[in-house]
């Protein structure tokens, strides 16, 4: 019998919740959501926003030294 794709996509997905993030997958979500927090301040908090900018510039050089 032969199994389809969409029972194979399935069981990846739910053995993919139990596996643990790379560093470098956690610094690139970090990355992702500081500019998201960042564009969100923009339009009401500047300075608050320059800042997530540049939290967001530190972050991005850990990902390079990890590549």
């Amino acid at each position: 019998m032969k199994s389809t794709g969409r029972f194979k996509n399935q069981k990846k997905k739910m053995f993919g919740l139990f596996k643990k993030k790379s560093a470098k997958e956690k610094l690139q979500k970090e990355y992702a959501k500081l500019l998201k927090e960042a564009h969100t301040l923009s339009t009401s908090n500047r300075k608050l926003s320059d800042q997530k900018t540049f939290e967001a510039e530190e972050v991005m050089k850990q990902l390079e030294k990890l590549s």
